[in-house]
């Protein structure tokens, strides 16, 4: 029978865990510290590792790394559990070899689920290298879909493959891009970006690749080129799906090759890593014939989807406190009729919408409370129908609005199965069929 070995610091937790362990049929061992884990994993041997983040002695991303630097820790599953997770965490977490990244309380079925996979992935995994620790987050969210972007970022952060984010505009891609470099191998590299969109396809190569003196008309002196200039960094092509097909052809080869030629000189190597972006759907653009296949599939190699914020309302409200607070000083608050306008308008300009909504109030509002009357200029007509309930809205009010959206959503993305719906909130099912029965969503839910 496969032993299964359990960290965390809080008894009664750690026992429960035991217990549901043992009943999925598997043996569990117990650690009550990162040091008796250690200990443990080297004389035991477990088939698989549930470990908690915050301990006294050390934390779970150092007993992670300590695992896997030992040779039967190479390819031992891991998953952190906690209930304090960060997307900064999470990040780190992937990169460090973490199997999955839960936050608590995890239920039966779900435990079932992930022990399930952890044994069939018992086979050696690369082992990636910790970078130092960055207070500043990147990226704010704790959805399902962006704690699925978190967990990408963390396992493509230290190679050179090539990622294409695809999103609508404002959902954030350049901030993607962004922490891909910061916590990657190449952090120490240039991080060069460019708007493929922003520049007249005449200019557009010279910008890419450079040129040397006298190439053309104009052409007094050298130029290098965002390609040489992200030697041994990062190069981020914004909006690539607007570029124009004589274009694409001379990417394809520096995307290919990592070789370059600037406008009248000699083709030169490079070593950059290449993350490109666009709000278009490039597979439509293919089989329109205004964007090449080959180059597609070449960009292709790591996708990260960017959901729009209508689609994770879980992120909302903590994405404007984060913004409120980096606008203001000492930072302001959110009354709760104000909590409800933000939490029920559908933000078609995504994250930057609502930055820059955010920001205005900052400078407008002299009140160290922000009402939804500061508000008023997000237009009504442009809300999805749930929209906040005016000066007379509680936080009560607004907090029932924002948890039902959340279970909507759940449920749709999960297809109505009670289990998978709960795991992406981060609940137990018979909470969410509580909640589901209480809004009126119980027809959505079709079991598991």
């Amino acid at each position: 029978m496969m032993s299964v070995l359990i960290v965390d610091d809080e008894k009664a937790l750690r026992d429960g865990m035991c217990e549901t362990v043992r009943d999925l049929g598997y043996t569990p061992v117990a650690a009550a510290s990162g040091n008796e884990a250690l200990a443990i994993a080297k004389s035991a041997r477990p088939g698989a590792v549930l470990l908690d983040l915050r301990m006294p002695d050390m934390d779970g991303l150092d007993v992670l790394k300590a695992l896997r630097a030992t040779a039967d820790g190479a390819m031992l599953p891991i998953a952190i559990i906690t209930a304090y997770a960060t997307a900064a965490n999470t990040i780190e977490a992937m990169r460090r070899g973490a199997f999955d990244h839960l936050t608590k309380p995890i239920g039966r079925d779900d435990l079932a689920s992930l022990l399930s996979s952890m044994m069939r992935a018992r086979a050696p995994k690369q082992v990636l290298q910790p970078q130092p620790e960055d207070a500043e987050e990147g990226l704010i969210g704790a959805s399902a879909g962006m704690r699925d972007v978190q967990k990408t970022i963390g396992l493509v952060a230290d190679s050179d493959a090539t990622v294409l984010i695809t999103g609508e505009t404002g959902t954030g891609k350049e901030v993607v891009a962004r922490t891909i470099h910061r916590v990657g191998a190449r952090a120490s590299g240039p991080f060069m970006a460019l708007n493929c969109a922003a520049i007249p396809p005449d200019l557009l190569e010279s910008e890419l690749f450079g040129h040397v003196k006298g190439a053309f008309t104009g052409a007094v002196l050298e130029r290098r080129g965002v390609f040489r200039d992200a030697d041994g960094g990062t190069l981020f092509l914004d909006e690539i799906g607007d570029m124009d097909l004589a274009t694409q052809a001379k990417i394809l080869r520096a995307v290919q090759e990592r070789v370059v030629t600037p406008v009248g000189g000699r083709p030169q190597r490079i070593d950059v890593r290449i993350i490109a972006a666009t709000h278009r759907d490039l597979e439509e653009r293919v089989r329109q014939g205004v964007f090449r296949e080959d180059l597609f599939y070449r960009l292709n190699v790591v996708p990260i989807e960017l959901q729009p914020l209508r689609q994770r309302a879980a992120d909302i409200l903590p994405l404007a406190m984060h913004f409120l607070a980096q606008a203001t000083s000492p930072a302001k608050h959110l009354a709760p009729d104000a909590v409800a306008q933000i939490c029920g308008y559908s933000w078609p300009g995504n994250v930057r919408e609502l930055r820059n909504a955010v920001e205005r109030v900052a400078v407008m509002c002299r009140s160290e409370v922000v009402t939804a009357s500061d508000l008023g200029f997000l237009s009504a007509t442009r809300g999805d129908g749930n929209g906040g309930g005016g000066a007379q809205a509680s936080l009560t009010d607004a907090v029932a609005q924002l948890e039902k959206r959340m279970i909507e959503q759940a449920l749709d993305e999960s297809k109505g199965n009670r289990a998978e719906a709960a795991r992406r909130l981060g609940i137990h099912r018979q909470l969410l069929h509580t909640k589901a029965e209480k809004y009126g969503l119980g027809r959505r839910d079709v079991g598991d």
